[in-house]
């Protein structure tokens, strides 16, 4: 059987399977699953072609790795076949570990797992089941491989992982301001001293990518109404948690049950893998539509929020609420619906903080000058928008539903 594939993406065109081994991964039903988890959990409520999947984005990644290996080899950067195999593998499994709508229930679902931490518990497991054909891939997932560029290829601030999302994301949702100049910074990476390096000349196109960061998460991922819908969808497995943890009737479907029974997560056991692993989007997405006919009324709106998208109205602002703001909007939304019970507005009144970093200079960008010396990005750029990019932006919102 011809396991060397070639697969039509949207983005890219045609995308090629480089190795066997790869074309097997994409066939096990873990890896499978993540074409029921959307890449950006809620988004489609505000761009509604935003509804592709972390298996597009996986794809999508080990084709820019693919170009990546090949541009550095070009250069005379020595990485063997087994290497070369090894990184294409850790970059197309390393989002394997997300749960339903992917960032938004993170630590929720599974409470203080983050996914990166089940990606590598996967992988292991993986492993077992592949006779040891991924220990070189979690070696380098891991960053414990010599050659410390084959990790910042996967996870680093100038990653396949950044540049495929930005760009898919923009492409879906419409949001040009994400579109970067894939082609150019790939061509443009080098290694020097065991490290992910960019030529001079292509940091114009580094700018570029660190300011369409920026606008992505204002515009897209940190967009007022993705945020108030996540708040909903987190809420609404809280309730259904507290629920059962009062020993109160709710209906569950799937395997959805066993991680509102779970309190907390002591052993990353086969039953636990490969429970989470027949979890994803359409388990969430069926309960909740079923649960708007439940008898609890604060599950039952919440739920009815997300299904109808009849979300709570969002205030974001730079400057903190006031406990009296916040006081003030609990104790109107209780007199308009005293059934609610002041034991339940944090459901319906919530507040928070979010965060945009486009940039930090730890983990750094670094710039090969033409004369062989390097810099950190905000040194050897002329753009003084860079440095500022290096602050974090922290704003304060308030949701209130009608």
């Amino acid at each position: 059987m011809n396991k060397l594939k070639i697969i039509n993406d949207p983005v890219y065109g045609f995308i090629t399977i480089p190795y066997e081994i790869i074309f097997d991964l994409m066939e096990h039903p873990w890896f499978q699953r993540l074409r029921r988890i959307n890449q950006l959990g809620l988004t489609h409520l505000v761009y509604p072609g935003a509804i592709h999947t972390r298996f597009h984005h996986a794809l999508g990644c080990m084709h820019l790795m693919g170009k990546a290996l090949k541009t550095l080899e070009q250069k005379g950067v020595e990485i063997s076949d087994a290497e070369k195999e090894a990184t294409s593998i850790a970059i197309l499994l390393h989002d394997i570990g997300h749960g339903p709508f992917s960032h938004v229930l993170e630590n929720t679902i599974l409470p203080n797992v983050h996914h990166e931490t089940l990606s590598i518990q996967i992988m292991e497991a993986l492993n077992n089941h592949f006779k040891g054909r991924l220990s070189l891939a979690i070696e380098i997932f891991k960053d414990k491989h010599p050659k410390k560029f084959l990790h910042q290829l996967i996870s680093s601030q100038l990653d396949m992982d950044r540049l495929d999302y930005l760009t898919r994301d923009s492409f879906y949702t419409g949001v040009n301001e994400g579109i970067v100049g894939i082609d150019r910074i790939i061509s443009m990476l080098a290694v020097t001293d065991n490290q992910l390096v960019v030529e001079e000349k292509g940091i114009y196109s580094i700018e570029k990518f660190i300011i369409a960061r920026r606008l992505m998460y204002w515009q897209v991922y940190l967009h007022k109404t993705t945020i108030s819908a996540d708040q909903v969808l987190t809420n609404i497995v809280r309730r259904a948690k507290e629920i059962i943890l009062q020993g109160k009737e709710l209906e569950v479907h799937g395997e959805l049950r066993y991680f509102l029974d779970l309190s907390e997560v002591s052993d990353f056991d086969t039953n636990l893998l490969e429970r989470f692993n027949k979890l994803d989007d359409s388990d969430l997405t069926f309960n909740i539509k079923n649960w708007q006919y439940c008898k609890d009324p604060v599950l039952s709106k919440l739920c009815s929020a997300i299904t109808n998208r009849r979300l709570p109205k969002i205030r974001i602002k730079n400057s903190r609420f006031t406990g009296e703001e916040i006081e003030h909007q609990k104790k109107e939304y209780l007199s308009k619906y005293p059934e609610t019970g002041f034991e339940n507005i944090q459901y319906f009144v919530s507040n928070g903080e979010v965060k945009n970093e486009a940039y930090t200079t730890t983990g750094t960008i670094n710039v090969l000058t033409k004369d062989g010396e390097l810099l950190e990005l905000s040194q050897a750029s002329d753009n003084y928008n860079i440095t500022a990019l290096t602050e974090k932006v922290t704003k304060y919102y308030l949701s209130v539903f009608n």
